[in-house]
């Protein structure tokens, strides 16, 4: 008896929902990428019980004919490729032919669609895969899919669901993705009992966020103006002319600035030619941007646009779309990197005592006794499901050593982390309602969701106290007259000038200072280097010994001279200027330790920040050091040429403002 056998139709139909369609959301991807192909500029999604009982999405698009209408329930089945050749310039978010006839092999489906060109429309139905009726309708123009009892004829799938309202979490968050993607179209988002979202067309995508997060969380957010690098494209004709073979990357959006700090990753949003995606080197591109920014363990809230030519970018790799390939990883990837880091340098503001006080970073949650839905819950498609990380080159052609562990980065409700629900067990304080990109609530008298706040009125969740909006954020050139007034502690400087009172952290100031004439130094050559009267003999772990051996170089041209003494140990002849003999064994271990953890597969940008970092914290003033009146101004002079002089290497805040309003306000007087 054979043991191989062909696959029923309808177990096959199943086993290819089981990889497109895993929840209601998935679901409303694909059929918002279809009716976003289809040229729609109005998209309205309907759903009844976090889209378990129907799931209904309206378009204007062109709609179909009789014919396109019943062939489009055909496996692999598309409009949208001709030949192979076409998977080489993908311009559409679909292409696979898959989501209607495995939709309607796991639901009740209606489609209800009419082309301009004809005199009526159609009505197809379909349950569990099979056609009950196709009848002529009298439509307009456009395509409306309803799909009801999901996975009623997979009964094991649908004990998977999660409970409606983190269904609806999910359909919300796919809604707010593909609506930041198109601020030009309108997005409706219903259920029996509220309107979710209704987001009318805009021009510019500032709106569109303002829209959807509302104004504070707009103002936190630093614009980063469409930048654009030439690349030569990869397929071209020999006789084209050198100007005519180079193609575009433009990277744009907004990020989050260095003050904002999330304590999760449901703030990172990256669309490639418009398409949400999750992929690995942007997001170690937005994490190299930020290094020496953010302290470790609290992440950005950025929204990333990167558009290149089609040929540059290969999305079939993955049965839901959300992973990408680039032809040219690493310029990708540095480029990235390059313009977040400038729009940051640009944006530099510092943390007002009010933004301190609220500790660490906090999640927005909808005040009130209800459940904060969030809106970064993502689709099932954008799951934390990770597969491990081994040897060889990533899905974007980068060596994986170098990117970190999902953990250590920002990947947000676009790229992979599940969103889910707060449970405020009492009212937050003013300054816990920090800047939530992508997350929020939803004003419904269903059970269980919060009453009263909706995706547009998020202005008043986020104003500071007493309901007044929150004071703007200093300016670096604002700290450029401070007039030291004594020490606290021997650890903070106390100062004044026209806009309050500051405290500054001597040490971590300090820090910045030497962090960056380092980094300025070694670009330049000029790395000054003291000798040791009396060279240092120190023992390393075998792995400090593989490490030491790759970046003996660039430790040297760091002012380091260090010699193997056998076979685990080394001498400290020489080390930069400013770092005293007692700290050298362990300047270099520290150095060592931390390029430990990333296996040394680091960019040499990379490398040189670290080993300024390290090299700047031991140089720096100490805390619990008396200044006086000369060194103090000269450590604020000096500060305030940096170019970040609101966080040191590692992160932690530098400056801190109290301004005069908040005085007044301390004070009653306002």
């Amino acid at each position: 008896m054979s043991r191989i056998r062909i696959l029923a139709e309808a177990v096959a139909n199943k086993i290819a929902a089981g990889e497109v369609v895993e929840r209601p959301a998935s679901v409303v991807k694909e059929l918002l990428e279809n009716a976003l192909d289809a040229g729609a500029s109005t998209i309205r999604v309907e759903t009844e019980s976090g889209g378990r009982r129907m799931i209904r999405v309206i378009d204007d698009g062109h709609g179909m004919t009789h014919d396109d209408a019943l062939l489009a329930f055909e496996r692999h089945a598309t409009s949208k490729l001709r030949s192979a050749d076409d998977l080489l310039s993908i311009a559409t978010l679909g292409f696979r032919g898959e989501a209607l006839p495995t939709i309607a092999a796991v639901s009740r489906l209606t489609l209800e669609t009419r082309d301009a060109a004809e005199p009526e429309g159609t009505r197809v139905e379909f349950a569990g895969g099979k056609l009950l009726s196709v009848k002529p309708a009298g439509l307009a123009t456009g395509t409306t899919i309803s799909v009801a009892d999901l996975f009623y004829s997979v009964p094991a799938r649908r004990k998977f669901l999660k409970s409606d309202t983190t269904e609806l979490g999910h359909i919300a968050s796919l809604v707010t993705h593909y609506a930041l993607a198109n601020p030009g179209k309108h997005f409706v988002l219903t259920t029996p009992t509220q309107e979710i979202i209704n987001c009318s067309p805009v021009e510019k995508l500032g709106e569109r966020v303002y829209q959807l997060f509302g104004k504070q969380a707009l103002d936190e957010l630093a614009e980063i103006p469409a930048s654009t690098s030439g690349f030569r494209s990869a397929i071209t004709e020999p006789a084209l002319e050198p100007e005519e073979e180079k193609s575009t990357l433009t990277v744009s959006g907004f990020a989050s600035r260095p003050e904002v700090q999330r304590a999760n990753r449901n703030g990172i949003y990256v669309f490639v030619n418009r398409r949400l995606v999750r992929d690995r080197l942007i997001l170690h591109a937005i994490h190299e941007a930020y290094r020496n920014i953010l302290p470790a363990g609290v992440f950005p809230a950025t929204l990333l646009f990167l558009d290149m030519p089609y040929d540059e970018v290969d999305v079939n790799v993955h049965p839901a779309k959300i992973e990408v390939r680039f032809r040219r990883p690493q310029f990708v990837h540095d480029f990235t990197r390059d313009t977040i880091r400038q729009t940051l340098t640009g944006s530099r503001a510092i943390a007002s005592f009010a933004t301190a006080a609220g500790g660490g970073p906090q999640p927005m949650r909808t005040p009130g006794a209800g459940v904060g839905i969030s809106m970064a819950a993502t689709t099932a498609e954008f799951s934390t499901r990770e597969q491990g990380i081994g040897s060889g080159a990533g899905p974007s052609g980068i060596p994986r050593a170098i990117i970190p562990a999902s953990e250590d980065f920002g990947m947000g409700s676009g790229v992979g982390s599940d969103g889910g629900f707060d449970l405020p067990s009492a009212p937050l304080r003013p300054v816990e309602q920090r800047l939530a990109f992508g997350q929020g609530g939803f004003s419904t008298t269903e059970p269980g969701l919060t009453r009263g706040t909706t995706v547009g009125n998020w202005a008043g969740n986020l104003a500071g106290p007493n309901g007044d909006a929150p004071a703007s954020l200093p300016r670096p050139d604002q700290i450029s007259d401070l007039k030291p007034l004594g020490q606290v502690s021997s650890s903070f400087i106390v100062a004044v000038n026209g806009g309050g009172l500051w405290l500054v952290d001597q040490h971590v100031a300090h820090e910045r200072v030497l962090f960056e004439q380092h980094l300025s130094a070694r670009r330049a050559g000029k790395i000054e280097a003291q000798r040791m009267l009396m060279p240092m003999v120190i023992e390393l772990a075998p792995r400090q010994i593989v490490i030491y051996e790759k970046i003996a170089e660039e430790l040297a041209a760091n002012g380091f001279e260090v010699e193997p003494m056998g076979p685990r140990s080394v001498a400290i002849q020489a080390v930069p200027a400013g770092i005293v003999a007692s700290d050298a064994e362990k300047l270099l271990t520290e150095i060592l330790d931390g390029i430990e953890r990333e296996n040394a597969a680091i960019s040499i940008e990379t490398l040189q920040a670290k080993i300024a970092a390290s090299t700047a914290c031991h140089a720096a003033i100490k805390v619990n050091m008396p200044l006086d009146q000369t060194k103090m101004e000269w450590l604020l002079a000096e500060l305030a040429k940096t170019d970040c002089p609101m966080s040191c290497p590692h992160g932690r805040p530098v400056v801190l403002r109290y301004s005069v309003k908040e005085i007044e306000r301390a004070f009653q007087r306002i």
